[in-house]
């Protein structure tokens, strides 16, 4: 494949033929980086669409289930997770195994629209996620009446509006080749100043996940401490620390998964800003941002697949089909829905539990 001049081409400030060809962004240049990149798309978009339409499939095909707030987030992550798998490996293989590349400019931009909406609307709800654990533990009493499903609903609507506006503004002109700008070394016909602006509101987005999780541990931890003060019995104050300590390693496997699958994109993102890089460090982009498809493949199985409730349902599926699901027996008085704060996930149990007693300051 014929290479070319990247510190040339990045820096033009037009958008001619000769000015940015897409073969610049064709970083990987031999047979084994390509069958590698190949392979791990393949795998992990696979096990992602997998997992995420099983979830999606559990949660609307029970209305009790998918009428729960709680439970339209985790769709909503479901959803983004699911077009992150098709959208980006198609795109991604397409252009960096086999080399291929859009009849025209429009048509690249609409693909990178949607590959930036699925992946920020993951990040998205994520968000909304911790949102919706924070007011849990902040206020457990009023949860029922303060996160409805009308209210889920249109915060869901206005959430991927807003993110599909943002994510389609390089396709609407705010691109390098109508501004006769500076453009991206990492992707094609992206201004600098649109991708400092999306990197700086992921950024905002993780840290308000971080902080929201650590409130809560922080809120949890804080009762804990309570309970020993103020209780002598010490089958309780065990069962306070068990629960303490379950939700502190649940809320580092979270974080730690959030970080280390998007800290080296946008670390190298940002790096990007500021220098010119060379093919040894868009070909180390290119194989980080398979990490963001880890983080998608991975998001079922923290968020979703340990609820009760879509257990429960998909031990009936698996009922339905004849297999013997390895998941224990159901306990109705385990799937009912928590009185103050119905949040019938990972943190179900741990987090509203918790806090069901007042915590003095």
């Amino acid at each position: 494949m014929q290479r070319c001049t990247m510190n040339e081409t990045a820096s033009a400030s037009s958008c001619s033929s000769t000015a940015m060809p897409m073969e610049c962004y064709m970083v990987l240049d031999d047979t084994a980086q390509k069958t590698v990149i190949a392979v791990l798309c393949c795998i992990f978009g696979s096990l992602c669409i997998l997992e995420n339409s099983l979830v999606l499939y559990l949660i609307f095909s029970s209305r009790r289930i998918r009428n729960k707030p709680s439970y339209l987030f985790i769709s909503s992550l479901a959803t983004a997770d699911t077009l992150v798998s098709i959208i980006f490996v198609s795109s991604f293989v397409n252009f960096h195994v086999f080399n291929r590349t859009d009849p025209s400019k429009e048509v690249f931009l609409l693909k990178l629209g949607g590959v930036t909406t699925s992946f920020t609307a993951s990040l998205g709800s994520l968000l909304l996620m911790a949102f919706d654990r924070y007011i849990c533990i902040l206020k457990p009493s009023e949860y029922k009446v303060l996160i409805t499903s009308r209210r889920a609903l249109i915060t869901l609507v206005v959430l991927w509006v807003t993110i599909m506006f943002i994510a389609f503004l390089p396709l609407l002109g705010w691109n390098c080749c109508t501004l006769n700008s500076t453009c991206s070394e990492l992707f094609p016909f992206v201004d600098t100043k649109y991708l400092a602006i999306w990197i700086a509101s992921v950024v905002i987005l993780l840290v308000s996940i971080v902080y929201a999780y650590m409130h809560v541990l922080w809120k949890a931890r804080k009762h804990v401490l309570y309970m020993k003060k103020h209780h002598s019995q010490v089958g309780q104050q065990n069962t306070r620390m068990r629960m303490d300590i379950t939700l502190a390693k649940t809320l580092v496997i979270v974080l730690v998964v959030l970080v280390m699958c998007w800290s080296p994109v946008l670390v190298l993102m940002t790096y990007s800003l500021f220098t010119k890089l060379d093919d040894t460090v868009r070909k180390t982009f290119a194989f980080c941002s398979t990490l963001c498809l880890v983080n998608s493949m991975v998001n079922p199985a923290i968020y979703a697949l340990r609820s009760r409730e879509l257990c429960s349902s998909l031990r009936k599926v698996c009922s339905c089909l004849g297999r013997v699901p390895g998941f224990p027996e159901s306990n109705p008085e385990a799937e009912s829905t928590q009185k103050s704060c119905p949040i019938e996930t990972i943190y179900e149990e741990v987090v509203c539990n918790a806090v069901a007693e007042p915590v003095k300051d």
